[in-house]
């Protein structure tokens, strides 16, 4: 098998075009999809227009190149994996989005960690190039955060023997594949992988880094001469308050660049549902139009689903699950009947669940 991959990697693999994509363009890209977050999507446009202004350039192997892998900090719903998603699907990088939470236990339970690798490699159809130039996205790192101080000499159930395992490949190293993926046998012919030039995005919820901070400042900031300014620079997350959480220094290490996303207020969750071009809105109208019927929601139906939501605190996730249980039972008669016009969502049909309002092409309801 290996023999044919080098096969395959002789066709010329046309990196990620930095002369077309500058850092502004790649964030106006991302505003049509993605609201608000402006800081998160200024760092990220600009942290992979420089990484592959680096891989692009002829005499990169004459200066020490560190990467900056990024960290994202945020809340359930915020738009953490739809960065990714975007990013793969306009600018076409290949990226292979993963959870830490396969690899709990390095190795006693679940995957072993280069299967991430392998996740890439079959995303670029097997070309080592292509993949040796990708993004590799791991969502839920803080689940592998060490849960105590005590470390087991036996088995790692903890999460901090996932950490050092991730170090080598993050960092850069020679990491060999089996074939197939899954767990490494003897006789398996491996398949070497540099991941010097893959970009890592980790991403978490980091439950509780907050109350870290807060213990922080409560003990540096207090007294008469307390400046409020110093307060809310601090209220920054830093390295020290993630070695608390229980990453270890040299893993954050790796991930030199540290973003934290906002969570969602009444406004975002708004125009999430009508502004982007992949609204979700624009989404549930595309599937009834497949069927010649239209669907309309009135202002006040937006307005409970977004209050909904916020009172299960689940973010732009949250909308689309509320949406799904409110036109399942209208998508399943629909596609059965012939002479639906329109189908009106109104505000008590998000309350209180009641039907929604159907039109007929007769003129009937």
């Amino acid at each position: 098998m290996y023999n044919s991959l080098k096969k395959n990697n002789k066709k010329k693999y046309i990196y990620f075009n930095t002369n077309k994509y500058k850092p502004k363009c790649i964030k106006n890209i991302l505003d049509k999809f993605i609201i608000n977050q402006n800081e998160a999507k200024k760092i990220i446009s600009t942290t992979i227009y420089n990484h592959y202004k680096i891989i692009n350039n002829k005499n990169k192997n004459k200066y020490i190149w560190n990467k900056s892998n990024i960290l994202l900090i945020g809340p359930t719903g915020s738009g953490k994996t739809l960065l990714a998603e975007i990013i793969e699907k306009e600018f076409n990088i290949p990226i292979s989005i993963t959870d830490a939470t396969r690899f709990t236990e390095a190795g006693y339970v679940g995957e072993d960690v280069e299967n991430i690798i392998y996740n890439l490699l079959q995303k670029c159809n097997f070309n080592i190039k292509k993949t040796e130039n990708g993004i590799i996205f791991i969502d839920e790192i803080d689940k592998i955060a060490k849960k105590t101080q005590n470390i087991s000499i036996t088995r790692d159930v903890s999460g901090e023997g996932v950490q050092q395992s991730l170090l080598k490949i993050i960092e850069g190293s020679i990491t060999y594949i089996p074939p197939k993926g899954g767990r490494k046998h003897p006789q398996d012919n491996y398949i070497p992988i540099n991941t010097k030039n893959i970009l890592f995005i980790c991403s978490g919820t980091f439950n509780g880094i907050n109350e870290i901070i807060n213990k922080k400042l409560n003990n540096n900031n207090f007294g008469f001469n307390t400046n409020l300014n110093n307060i809310k620079k601090n209220k920054e997350i830093e390295t020290e308050d993630l070695i608390k959480y229980g990453l270890i220094p040299e893993f954050i290490g790796r991930l030199p660049i540290i973003i934290k996303l906002n969570k969602l207020d009444k406004n975002s969750l708004y125009k999430i549902l009508i502004k982007p071009k992949n609204s979700i809105i624009k989404y549930y109208k595309y599937l009834f139009k497949l069927e010649n019927i239209k669907l309309s929601f009135t202002k006040k139906s937006l307005k409970e689903i977004v209050k909904k939501t916020i009172k299960k605190n689940t973010g732009a996730r949250g909308l689309k699950n509320i949406i799904e249980k409110t036109l399942n039972e209208i998508m399943y008669i629909s596609p059965s009947k012939k002479n639906i016009k329109k189908i009106i969502i109104k505000k008590n049909t998000i309350k209180k669940n009641q039907k929604p309002k159907i039109i007929l092409n007769n003129k009937g309801e």
